[in-house]
């Protein structure tokens, strides 16, 4: 099945740009807000992905579990254990994430909860545009690991 391709260059990322006849963009150049934007809905596909194959939940208990997993408190608590094997980059992706100037803050959100969630959508955002999905899957396994254990 063509479809099902898992040949070491594809990806994801690569098949969207095909199938639109959409140019690259070095995630590098991009704003930390923009990779996060990404990030965000990334992030939410691995969660839901995870939750549709390891559940029998109906859509609403989907959702309420994912509500409970993509909030920027869950996100801060799974990120900072893996800080610190991040590669020197993927650090510096996240922290500019982290410290960029938000406009508002969710009210029920912490604003240091706030500023981690929205340096790991950009750490997520920049790997899924720079093409890197194995290492990406490599931490968001860890990132839901360590979810799994919270939110059993």
């Amino acid at each position: 099945m063509e479809y099902m391709d898992a040949s070491p260059d594809w990806t994801l990322l690569s098949r969207v740009r095909e199938a639109l006849a959409l140019p690259g963009r070095d995630p590098r150049q991009l704003s930390p807000l923009v990779l996060a934007y990404v990030g965000d809905t990334v992030y939410d596909l691995y969660v839901r992905t995870r939750l549709i194959l390891s559940t029998d939940a109906t859509a609403h208990g989907l959702h309420m579990r994912a509500a409970r997993l993509v909030c920027a408190g869950a996100q801060a608590a799974a990120v900072r254990p893996i800080l610190d094997r991040l590669t020197e980059e993927e650090l510096a992706v996240y922290k500019r994430g982290r410290n960029s100037h938000m406009g508002t803050v969710p009210k029920h959100a912490a604003i240091q909860d706030y500023r981690a969630a929205t340096g790991l959508e950009a750490l997520v955002g920049y790997l899924y545009l720079g093409g890197q999905d194995a290492r990406l899957t490599e931490l968001m396994a860890l990132l839901m690991r360590d979810e799994e254990k919270e939110h059993a």
